[in-house]
């Protein structure tokens, strides 16, 4: 019998449910809570997505040794944009549903308090420097497309073949399992949209989990995908990534910046934006209250101006965290708290407020209990910290209806 994405990906085993807001996550306290082991912020101090970890020394020592705080912020999230193997990001990221990688990039300067941003570039790999480049050489905030590419040339950026060997393969697992699932509609916000049935329940749902994986898995092996990422390739396929680094940098003198950049969503419309190059929703800087950005679902991140609703929110005296999780709630509002619905969404934000007290919160805890939701910080210390998550359990695409507890339900409406 034939099995396709949406029904056995409706099978997938999820985590379990509550509605509980954990404790504060570790170094990421509220200023103003007595409670708090560090009362106050370090400064200088670098936040981002947990993919810009290992390029958060060079950024810092360059932070402290007074380099600018965008630029800080631009040497950690190029990082994952020069390497081939970060499928999300810049060089090698999954392309859309015609195999073109297009990326997406903005940034926000605080000091000078000027914008910049790009969507939809192809042949370009260093979209985030791009984004300044249109903040310092243009009277725009944002080019796009064909316009955007002839602009970095113009500016010295190379053309250059994004589709990496890898990357490529991935797509064609895609391409021959899958694309008669895609992003076309409806979509999870439409009146339409059902959620997915478990493949009539004639099997069980480990064996289908297991013979999709092992089907796809040797298919990776013909296309020549090295034995090592066959696994990851097939899951790729099962659960199309979202993928992207958001950073934020503040120093001594209290100045802030923030910048997001991405690949955008596996097997995407040609031509479809996500949060990511939208002001105010993938990244948002005010320097006078702080800056916040965004990974996960951007579509509902838009919808919610999520960036800019978390500064706002701390300008009007919420803790980073708190408002943090009103932008979630904002989220899960727009679906009347419908779980069937919110399991195919999710969302991390990286909020750090002028004193250098931050925080990550997300939807939930992660995409499985071995890819949890951090934030790495660096603050003379370098880390990375789980996020605070609002819903206990995993994230996954076309899982099916999770099994709410009449009481949680009832606690949380």
């Amino acid at each position: 019998m034939t099995v396709s994405r949406r029904d056995f990906l409706a099978t997938a085993v999820v985590g379990s449910l509550s509605v509980a807001l954990p404790e504060l996550a570790s170094g990421a306290q509220d200023a103003a809570n007595p409670k708090a082991s560090s009362p106050s912020g370090k400064r200088p101090i670098i936040v981002c997505a947990n993919n810009g970890f290992n390029y958060l020394d060079a950024a810092y020592a360059f932070l402290a040794g007074g380099g600018d705080t965008l630029d800080a912020a631009l040497k950690v999230v190029k990082g994952p944009e020069d390497d081939p193997n970060d499928t999300s990001v810049g060089l090698g990221g999954i392309p859309n549903e015609e195999g073109v990688v297009e990326l997406d990039a903005c940034c926000m300067h605080g000091p000078t308090r000027r914008a910049g941003s790009v969507g939809g570039v192809r042949n370009i790999k260093n979209v985030s420097l791009v984004s300044k480049a249109v903040m310092d050489h243009t009277g725009h905030v944002m080019l796009v497309g064909e316009g955007a590419e002839r602009f970095a040339v113009a500016m010295g950026f190379p053309r250059e073949n994004l589709l990496t060997d890898h990357s490529r393969k991935i797509w064609l697992l895609w391409k021959e399992y899958h694309s008669n699932e895609d992003w076309w509609g409806p979509g999870l916000d439409d009146p339409r949209w059902q959620p997915p049935e478990v493949n009539g329940g004639t099997k069980p749902q480990a064996e289908l989990m297991q013979q999709r994986f092992r089907r796809l898995e040797q298919r990776a092996a013909e296309l020549g995908i090295a034995p090592e990422l066959r696994a990851e390739a097939a899951h790729k396929v099962l659960f199309p990534p979202t993928g992207t680094i958001h950073c934020s940098a503040l120093n001594e003198k209290g100045e802030i910046s923030g910048c997001t950049t991405t690949s955008g969503l596996a097997y995407k419309l040609p031509g479809r934006l996500g949060d990511s190059p939208i002001i105010g929703a993938g990244c948002y800087t005010d320097q006078d209250v702080g800056s916040a950005g965004a990974t996960g679902s951007g579509e509902e991140n838009i919808k919610v101006a999520g960036a800019h609703t978390i500064v706002e929110n701390m300008r009007h005296g919420m803790s980073p965290q708190d408002a943090g999780v009103d932008a979630l709630k904002r989220i899960v509002r727009n679906y009347n708290s419908d779980m069937a619905k919110l399991r195919f969404v999710d969302m991390t934000y990286y909020i750090l407020r002028k004193d250098g007290v931050y925080a990550g919160v997300s939807l939930w805890e992660g995409y499985s209990p071995e890819k949890l939701h951090k934030i790495a910080v660096h603050d003379g210390t370098k880390r990375a910290e789980k996020t605070v998550a609002m819903f206990k359990g995993y994230s996954q695409d076309f899982p099916a209806e999770p099994r709410v507890p009449a009481e949680v339900k009832k606690q949380y409406e």
